[in-house]
């Protein structure tokens, strides 16, 4: 019962972070050419593995540029 509870909250952790990336994707990732739908696509696809990257990867180098 316990290890049913912990997997469910790794779950909806798990869930949030990805929500997190798409808002964070949509609303900060600029609109020119196809960087937003590209990674709307890795993070749909590839779920917490595609959200990892895009935090990783992809905001810092955001942040960097576009101060967001």
């Amino acid at each position: 019962m316990v290890m049913m509870g912990c997997g469910g909250l790794f779950g909806c952790a798990t869930f949030g972070v990805w929500v997190w990336s798409l808002v964070d994707i949509i609303r900060n990732e600029p609109s020119g050419g196809n960087d937003k739908i590209i990674w709307i696509v890795v993070v749909v696809l590839l779920g917490c593995l595609g959200s990892a990257i895009y935090y990783f990867v992809r905001r810092p180098e955001r942040i960097r540029q576009f101060g967001k």
